[in-house]
């Protein structure tokens, strides 16, 4: 059992944290588009980003300045444009922001961190952002990391937020976090963006190896469309404000403190699969009996990416045959003999060899899913099984509709 619990507030759960998010006007919808996230003291401070070779300025000059120093204070999103592949105007943009946030804050520019989401191309309208920053650092408050969630979204169907609480030496310690993504989502790094604020105090190595392994188990287990963005962030702070005792070293406050950070980034990660555009279901594989957990974890990711799986799914068709093949060209060898496969609680194929099994009742196991309630009772279990190792892996995704092509279809015009 989780040794932790469920609290209100998102990025401002935790101690020490405001946030704050307005409609700036940068969205020809009039739709919220600018957040804040800031912490009342210097935080530590990590980040995971895209492995794309085209990256947008902010994921460049987030980078460069994490590579230099690991601490932060505040971030600053913008939804609407992305700010990628608009040359060198771009990153003077970035360094415009980075500045007004700074000045309107009392910092220096170097503890102000930036992301954008959006359309590739289009740069940011910076005399909205501009002229939206003094009154979205007014409207920082302890209880806004909602209206942040709710800012940074694009084509999201609902804001993406969660907070845990656990107790490390008797005291509490909280962490928040909030995700947007939709579409242009593929396991290999983050594929959307996130941002965690923790109230621990812990030593910005240690921070870094938990938000990677977290990252491994979360955003990097997810996919929507087999399409890796060009502003992938994840950003963790960590500022100490709950005033336990530091974490430095390995340990079970470490565990403790990591599993947490893990499960904030599944929640998060599911999300945002759940929420893929045009989709009505989630889907979880769990692959069990590999040599290694990066092997399932590989294995896991192939079915649920696989376009074939995924329309089936969404065609409420049972087609195992399907969810086989994804599994053999994952990369990770296997004997075929000892596959066994499930869906729900259907067995659907035993060391290599298919069975009989009610094909109109798993149809409405995967109907009933797509009417059920979102991120509880709408998830479609596959569970695989190659072997008899220990290794074992999760990954989520989301069936393929007629909607998805639509939405792409049209997104710039």
């Amino acid at each position: 059992m989780a040794e932790w619990q469920v609290v209100a507030g998102g990025v401002t759960a935790p101690k020490g944290y405001r946030a704050a998010g307005i409609a700036a006007g940068l969205k020809s919808s009039g739709a919220a588009d600018l957040a804040l996230i800031v912490s009342d003291v210097d935080a530590i401070a990590s980040g995971v980003f895209t492995t794309s070779h085209v990256k947008a300025a902010c994921v460049d000059y987030c980078l460069e300045r994490l590579d230099e120093k690991s601490s932060a204070r505040a971030i600053l999103c913008n939804a609407g444009q992305a700010n990628a592949c608009t040359g060198t105007q771009g990153r003077q943009d970035v360094d415009t922001s980075i500045e007004a946030v700074a000045q309107a804050l009392g910092l220096v520019p170097e503890l102000v961190l930036v992301a954008s989401t959006g359309v590739i191309g289009k740069p940011i309208k910076m005399d909205a952002l501009l002229t939206g920053i003094p009154r979205l650092v007014a409207s920082l408050a302890p209880d806004g990391g909602d209206a942040a969630a709710e800012a940074i979204g694009t084509t999201d169907l609902v804001p993406k937020f969660i907070a845990l609480e656990t107790l490390v030496d008797g005291r509490p310690v909280r962490i928040g976090g909030m995700a947007k993504g939709s579409g242009m989502i593929h396991p290999n790094m983050a594929t959307m963006l996130a941002f965690i604020t923790c109230d621990a105090a812990i030593s910005s190595s240690l921070w870094h190896d938990m938000l990677q392994s977290a990252v491994n188990q979360s955003f990097n287990q997810i996919t929507v469309d087999g399409d890796t963005s060009t502003n992938d962030t994840v950003i963790a702070l960590a500022n100490g404000e709950s005033r336990t005792p530091a974490i430095t070293k390995p340990g079970a406050a470490a565990d403790q403190l990591e599993a947490m950070l893990t499960g904030v980034c599944q929640y998060l990660a599911k999300a945002i699969a759940r929420d893929g555009e045009g989709a009505t279901c989630l889907i979880e594989v769990k692959v069990t009996g590999t040599a290694t957990d990066g092997d399932a974890r590989q294995v896991a990711r192939t079915v649920a990416g696989s376009s074939l799986v995924k329309a089936a799914v969404f065609g409420r068709d049972p087609n195992w045959g399907r969810i086989a093949a994804a599994a053999g060209r994952a990369g990770v060898p296997f004997d075929a003999n000892v596959l066994d496969i499930s869906l729900g609680s259907f067995t659907l194929m035993q060391q290599g060899q298919p069975l009989a099994y009610d094909k109109a009742a798993a149809s409405g196991y995967l109907k009933a899913a797509a009417a059920g309630e979102y991120l509880k009772e709408d998830t479609v279990l596959l569970q695989i099984k190659i072997g008899n190792g220990p290794g074992s892996g999760t990954a989520w995704g989301c069936d393929l509709s007629y909607d998805y092509v639509k939405i792409n279809a049209e997104y710039t015009t």
